[in-house]
């Protein structure tokens, strides 16, 4: 018989039953002189003691504003020693922190602001090009005129207080230092009574997916979802309170609050910030002065700081763990960052913001095949299985969609019951529209999303296949393969290259390459050359945006 694909975490060692404050009280008893944070650009050196007295001075005063457990906030703002307390103290204040991605523009502002009905709003002036406090009063137009705290905005009923990082003043806000300021004594009473009732089961994040359709869903997460994960995840990189990790990920998104806040805090591990967003001359700088022994990035992160002009002056020898994750991980690339940046114990993992993220990750001692080739094992305590189109649970090797369950799974989407059960079907099984094989050993390997599957005159072609044989290609620096319409098969694949500096080559030079050494119907019919790939703000290359960009190049129309 057969073996199915479906797996489950089992594991000797317990889920915590702590809310992330109750939790971070335990680690300040174990580590309290020990480093929490390190912000070089705004000279933060915090210990973990420093932090939480920190954290709770500012629950304190968003307490003493009149925000009520359960009651939303907004965070609008980069990477900075801000975002970190803004974490901890709403989870101690049971709040639920809103993350609002920093690439928003005024009608997204408005949609997620209104959609969780957030009673404050944290940001900072401005990142990149964005001017914040210009979209805010486009929002918002009382806010000129409305004195902090007292906010009456017509399209946003709900939000009463905006608070400004940074020491300047804006009408109708209030400064993020003096906020805690306001906390006295009987505040700090009253958030420790306050914290004692908040329950592991209760929401303290929301996260809007970026959809590739339709509104964004702001996936529900509690402190049991994220702190369990967090700690899972440092497991599997082995974190001790002698670790210090390199958070270049932003935090807004799953991978910088959990994969790197979260692991860091569960284990006493430090967390170093190298910059407001990613740049890879300070990530190398950082990481050498820090002797960071940890690194998070993107795929596209870890290319950017291997071609660094001056990564060879660069001692990264303190390194090595850390994640790679957020799209496939190309095993050329893996190999590099193992080989030239001493992270032996580089780990992939594999998730969606509605588990927490992550459901599968390798670990530091798996086979080398296992730890470039696959995303690893399913995590401690989630169950995975594999199906096919009708739902049932298909052998061991073959491809399906991935539905995962557990611990991880969020509460559901924001205020939209229906597109929750569209997620999470009645066996509490989430859907996540990824497509993937489990082998006899358990290992995953991810073949793509359902939606990007190429199917070409009835042959299945999963563009990951593809993209990890043109990444042995020695002028190829990174590629990304799509569908794009043909009157005769249905749908051709495209190929976009991004070539090595200094490098030339044509299509015909791809196409050679692959041909006699994969599969005639997986040999791109079209090859394009390209500068860069349309991407979220967490790296995520978005492969819509892209296929109907070549599909227009190209001159196809859909069929």
């Amino acid at each position: 018989m057969q073996q199915a694909s479906y797996v489950h975490g089992a594991s000797a060692v317990p889920l915590i039953g702590d809310t992330i404050g109750s939790h971070l009280d335990r680690i300040v008893a174990r580590f309290g002189e020990r480093d929490a944070l390190v912000v070089p650009r705004q000279q933060v050196r915090w210990s973990y003691r420093e932090l939480r007295e920190r954290a709770d001075r500012l629950a304190a005063g968003l307490l003493a504003l009149g925000l009520q457990p359960g009651d939303r906030v907004g965070i609008w703002a980069q990477n900075c020693a801000e975002w970190v307390l803004v974490q901890f103290a709403t989870a101690r204040a049971g709040l639920v922190m809103v993350n609002i991605n920093p690439a928003y523009r005024a009608t997204e502002l408005d949609y997620a602001l209104g959609k969780v009905g957030c009673s404050a709003l944290v940001l900072t002036p401005g990142f990149k090009s964005s001017d914040y406090l210009a979209i805010l009063a486009e929002v918002v137009p009382e806010l000129a005129q409305a004195a902090p705290g007292a906010l009456a905005a017509a399209r946003l009923p709900l939000l009463r207080h905006v608070i400004r990082l940074g020491p300047e003043r804006t009408p109708g806000m209030l400064n993020f230092d003096e906020v805690a300021q306001r906390a006295d004594a009987a505040d700090l009473a009253r958030l420790a009574r306050v914290a004692a009732t908040v329950q592991f089961d209760d929401p303290v994040n929301i996260q809007f997916t970026s959809g590739t359709t339709g509104a964004p869903k702001g996936a529900t997460l509690t402190h049991h979802n994220v702190l369990n994960n967090g700690f899972f995840i440092g497991e599997a990189m082995r974190l001790t309170a002698q670790d210090r990790l390199c958070i270049p990920v932003p935090l807004y998104h799953c991978f910088g609050m959990v994969l790197g806040n979260l692991a860091c805090v569960t284990h006493g591990a430090a967390m170093v910030q190298p910059g407001e967003g990613f740049d890879a001359g300070a990530v190398l700088a950082t990481v050498q002065d820090e002797r960071c022994t940890g690194l998070h990035g993107v795929p596209t992160m870890f290319i950017a700081i291997l071609d660094h002009p001056r990564f060879a002056d660069h001692d990264l020898s303190s390194l090595r763990t850390g994640i790679m994750a957020g799209s496939p991980c190309p095993a050329e690339i893996m190999q590099r960052v193992m080989r030239q940046m001493h992270m032996e114990q580089i780990t992939i993992a594999y998730g969606m913001t509605e588990t927490s993220p992550v459901s599968f990750q390798t670990a530091v001692d798996d086979p080398l095949d296992c730890r470039v080739g696959t995303v690893g094992r399913v995590l401690p305590h989630l169950e995975v299985k594999i199906v096919d189109g009708d739902g049932r649970i298909v052998p061991r090797g073959q491809p399906g969609e991935l539905l995962t369950r557990g611990y991880s799974v969020m509460r559901g989407y924001w205020g939209d019951e229906d597109r929750t059960r569209e997620a999470i079907d009645a066996a509490g099984w989430m859907h996540t529209g990824d497509l993937a094989t489990i082998d006899a050993d358990g290992y995953c390997r991810i073949v793509g999303r359902a939606k990007d599957m190429v199917i070409r005159g009835g042959e299945n072609i999963y563009p990951r296949e593809v993209e990890e044989f043109l990444y042995t290609h020695p002028k190829v620096l990174d590629v990304q393969c799509v569908g794009v319409p043909d009157p005769k098969y249905g749908e051709e694949l495209c190929a976009c290259v991004i070539l090595r500096p200094g490098m030339q080559a044509d299509a015909e030079e791809i196409r050679d390459f692959c041909r006699g050494r994969i599969a005639h119907y997986k040999v791109p019919r079209y090859v394009r050359f390209v500068d860069a790939f349309p991407m979220t703000v967490t790296g995520k290359i978005q492969k819509f945006v892209l296929r109907a960009r070549m599909a227009g190049d190209l001159g196809l129309a859909a069929g």
